[in-house]
Parts: C-alpha cells; sequence; structure tokens
C-alpha cells in the first residue's frame, strides 16, 4: 500500500482542484453527485494506476471525459489523464498512452465544437485543443524518456556488477595458481628435506637398538618431530590444494579432539556449559583451533599430565579454556612458539582476548574469549 500512497494522494488532490474548479468557474456547470462520483473513481484509479497502468489510464481518460460533458471542466480535466499517460508509457505500454491520449483529444474536441455557440469562430476551442496536444505529446515522450532513462541505469548497475564479479573472479583465479605453485614448491622442496631427516633418524633408532643401545632423547625427539612435521605439511598441502572445500571444524567437534587426545595418552576432562548457539563459522572455527592446538602442545611439551577443556556458551561471549597439570611452573617459564602466537592472532582478529600463562600449582592455562555482540 506505501508505493501506492503518493499516486493515491495525487488523485485526491486532483480531485479536489477539479470539484473546487467546477464549483467557482462561471462556465461550468452545477457538480451533483454523479460528477462527484467521477471524481471518486479518478482518485482511486490514480492510486493503483502504478501496478495496472492500462486499466487506470481508461477508467481516468473515460471518467475525465464524462467529467468535462457534464459540468464543463474545462482544461483541468485532462491533468488527471495527463498523469496516468505518463505513468503508462514510463511503465512501457506505449501503444495504450498514444491510443488513449488520442481518444480522450477527440472527445473533448467533439464536445468542445458542438458546444461551441453558432456563429461564433471556434479560435478558443483551436487553442484549448492545441494546448492539450502538446501537453499529451509532452507526457507521452516524458514517459519515455523516463523508461530509457531507467532502463540506461539498470544496464549500467548490471554492468559494474558484472565488472565486481568478474574482478573476484579473477582475484580468486589467481589466488588459486598461486596457491597451487606454493604446494608444489613445498612439495617438491621442503617435504623430500623433511623426508630424508625422518628416514634417518629412524634408521639410527633402529641401528642403536639392534646394537643394544638406548637411543639418545635429541635423536627420538628428531624421529617424533619429523613425523609431526610430515603431518603437518601434508594437511597444509592438502588445505592449499583444495582451497575450495571449507574448513568445517567446529567446536561440535571437540569431543572428537578430547577423544584422539585421550588415545594418544594424555587424559582429557571435558565440560560444557551453558547451551550451544549457532555461533559465526569463524568463531566456531577458531574456538576449535584453540582447543587443538592447545592439547597438542599438552601432548607435545607438558610431559605426564591431565588435560582439563572447558567450552562456555554465554548469550553475550564464548570462553574457551584448557588447563593442564604438566611442567610448567614460573622457574620454567614457556616461551611463545608459531602455535601459540597463530593462536593469539586468530583470536585477537575476531576481538576476542587470549591469556596464556603457567598456573601457580604447575601446569599451563589456555583462555579465549570471543565476544559475540556485532560479529556476522
Amino acid at each position: 500500500m506505501r508505493p501506492d500512497l503518493p499516486y493515491l494522494l495525487g488523485g485526491v488532490v486532483l480531485g479536489g482542484f477539479l470539484l473546487g474548479n467546477a464549483a467557482l468557474a462561471p462556465d461550468a456547470g452545477p457538480v451533483r453527485t454523479l460528477d462527484v462520483a467521477l471524481v471518486v473513481l479518478m482518485a482511486a484509479a490514480l492510486g493503483v494506476c502504478r501496478r495496472v497502468p492500462v486499466p487506470a489510464l481508461l477508467v481516468v481518460a473515460a471518467s475525465m471525459l464524462a467529467l468535462h460533458v457534464r459540468v464543463h471542466a474545462g482544461v483541468s480535466a485532462a491533468f488527471a489523464v495527463l498523469a496516468t499517460v505518463y505513468i503508462a508509457a514510463w511503465r512501457g505500454h506505449r501503444a495504450a498512452a498514444a491510443v488513449t491520449s488520442l481518444a480522450f483529444l477527440g472527445g473533448f474536441l467533439a464536445y468542445d465544437v458542438s458546444a461551441a455557440p453558432a456563429g461564433r469562430p471556434g479560435h478558443q476551442v483551436v487553442e484549448r485543443t492545441t494546448l492539450l496536444l502538446g501537453w499529451f505529446v509532452a507526457a507521452n515522450v516524458a514517459g519515455l524518456v523516463a523508461r530509457q532513462r531507467r532502463a540506461y541505469l539498470k544496464q549500467v548497475e548490471q554492468r559494474a556488477a558484472d565488472a565486481e564479479q568478474t574482478r573476484e573472479e579473477v582475484a580468486l583465479r589467481r589466488a588459486g595458481e598461486e596457491r597451487l605453485r606454493i604446494a608444489r614448491d613445498l612439495h617438491d622442496s621442503l617435504t623430500h628435506s623433511i623426508s630424508v631427516i625422518k628416514v634417518q633418524a629412524g634408521i639410527a633408532v633402529h641401528l642403536a637398538r639392534k646394537h643394544g643401545e638406548e637411543p639418545s632423547a635429541a635423536l627420538l625427539a628428531i624421529q617424533e618431530a619429523g613425523g609431526a612435521a610430515m603431518r603437518e605439511l601434508r594437511e597444509t598441502l592438502e588445505v592449499l590444494r583444495t582451497p575450495s572445500d571449507p574448513d568445517r571444524a567446529g567446536l561440535e567437534r571437540v569431543a572428537e579432539l578430547a577423544e584422539r587426545t585421550r588415545a594418544a595418552g594424555v587424559p582429557v576432562r571435558l565440560t560444557v556449559t551453558g547451551a550451544p548457539a549457532d555461533l559465526p563459522a569463524e568463531v566456531d572455527r577458531a574456538g576449535y583451533r584453540v582447543v587443538q592446538e592447545a592439547l597438542t602442545n599438552i601432548a607435545r611439551h607438558a610431559g605426564a599430565a591431565t588435560a582439563e577443556v572447558h567450552v562456555d556458551y554465554a548469550p553475550a561471549r564464548l570462553t574457551v579454556s584448557v588447563t593442564d597439570d604438566g611442567q610448567a611452573t614460573a622457574a620454567r617459564p614457556v616461551t611463545p612458539g608459531v602455535g601459540l602466537n597463530g593462536m593469539r592472532e586468530r583470536v585477537t582478529g575476531l576481538g576476542g582476548t587470549l591469556r596464556a600463562a603457567h598456573r601457580d600449582g604447575g601446569g599451563f592455562a589456555v583462555r579465549a574469549t570471543f565476544p559475540l555482540d556485532g560479529i556476522a
């Protein structure tokens, strides 16, 4: 109803003007109930001309021509018809607008000629008809120009949207090509080097045990680090080679992560408080990655330790904490590595805060808080 309201108000204003002009003009006839009904019909038709321009145009033209015949409304009877002719042409009904204009002008002229006093020149009739003809031609042309302008603007917007989409596609394609290049370089160089380190370390451990010697801790650490590096590198290469696959890791998989960590020899207690909500995808992934990185660090560095994972859902925030009772103490501070720094960047990039420090009673604690207000 709101888009039609300006048209309806315009019809009411025109109707009031017509009735006032008919009541005050010296050469106009008396206004009767039927004349008021014609004005009301015109206003109602003008109110719906945006949705049904052709029927509204026919109703307005017929009612205004009838009003002119009954009360001799004069040129003012053509105002509403001019408005609907413009709207019909603007909405693309050029033939209906032109034919209705000619029909209204023909009827208007025929009545004026028949109503002119006998023996008096029809200069006034000719002037009035010429004036109306110019107005109707202008209304038709203005409607066509408005339609063409709207079509041009729509075409320009579509071209701009197509150009933007093309730029995005080119950027995505270039990014994909760059990821594949990086993946190839990593596979050709780094994978080979790490494989050599892992194989050589494994051979050294095997030979030491074959000769009845216990491999040194440094050698075992090299073997373990080589295996872990290979696994992480394969995961990285998989992500680089399949960038279109979304990262589906989320907090709903924390239980699986805890189970895998238990299978690796680290006892894990998982606690979830609050009602799990539909989190933003970035926050959901970041919370999962915090737990994953923290549990990985516990498995690697905490020694014989028990881990506790707590996920707290609140209306305005998400809190994820991972604690352990391992070897970290104030006397043995933890030096932030790549994993911890990446975890901090991931959390702060979403407006959250990360606290990672040793516990007073021994062990380490990681606590990440994500605000949920204003994150889409």
